[in-house]
């Protein structure tokens, strides 16, 4: 009679500490959700008040597009924000990563400064930085570009670095055995290697900058997020709603065809 095998455990066997982190995750979840979970009451109440035959829903239709004309061109401004934040912050993320990766830095100290610098500004929120650089050039799209790049630096800084942590050290120590630089290494060496995460990573940068340029209008940082504002300060929920609409279409235009170039690409 031949043994049967052993089925495998369904679950392994953990140390106390790990079921105490697991309790205390739990717990934390437990508590946000009663602490900050909207009240089911309180929901229904807005929900219905939502639909009712005045409410904002019910007046948002039909969308009023009679100022498609100027709507366009701060739609076009808007884009011309998110690719231009978008380019500058890649074009910097790039020497932020290369010091901030383990083989590829020239000092510990060097290391963790551009460690921590990439996790600043990808801690602070865009609108903040928004905030911060109208304060010093003022309203208007130089605003928005700024904060956008900033954010990009700390967005794509850190994947650009795993990106070049995880590359085989092979080819690079070849390289310094022939005498190669530190540059020649990182140019012939890494960036090839890197260049279907760098490339995957700058079009998930642009979709988020698109998506993240619109609501940086609603603290005067151009684009058509002040338009949008307007429209809501004014209750025109009717042109809200047509603004919202083109801004579908141009953030689905986007990620269609970053989506094309990848395909194409890597």
């Amino acid at each position: 009679m031949t043994d049967l095998p052993v089925p495998p455990a369904r679950f392994s066997h953990r140390s106390l500490s790990e079921y105490v982190a697991i309790l205390l995750v739990l717990a934390l979840v437990v508590s946000s959700l009663a602490a900050t979970a909207p009240a089911l009451d309180k929901l229904s109440r807005g929900i219905a008040r939502l639909f009712a035959p005045s409410g904002m829903l019910m007046q948002m239709f039909p969308p009023d597009f009679s100022r498609i004309v100027p709507i366009s061109w701060k739609l076009l401004e808007t884009l011309q924000m998110a690719v231009a934040g978008c380019f500058l912050g890649l074009l910097l993320a790039i020497p932020f990563a290369i010091l901030a990766t383990d083989r590829l830095s020239p000092h510990p100290v060097v290391r963790h400064t551009a460690r921590g610098v990439i996790a600043l500004f990808r801690t602070v929120p865009d609108l903040v930085w928004a905030i911060i650089f109208i304060i010093i050039v003022g309203l208007g799209p130089a605003a928005g570009v700024m904060a956008i790049m900033v954010d990009k630096i700390g967005f794509a800084g850190r994947f650009f670095a795993e990106a070049m942590e995880e590359t085989d050290p092979g080819p690079q120590d070849a390289m310094r055995a022939i005498g190669a630089s530190r540059l020649g290494t990182i140019v012939s060496s890494v960036f090839p290697a890197c260049l279907p995460s760098f490339t995957a990573t700058s079009l998930f940068a642009l979709e988020k900058s698109v998506r993240g340029s619109a609501a940086l209008g609603l603290v005067g940082a151009g684009g058509i997020g002040v338009d949008l504002k307007v429209a809501f300060d004014l209750f025109n929920y009717d042109e809200a709603l047509a603004i919202i609409l083109m801004m579908l279409v141009l953030v689905i235009a986007v990620e269609q065809g970053s989506g094309w170039i990848r395909r194409k690409l890597i």
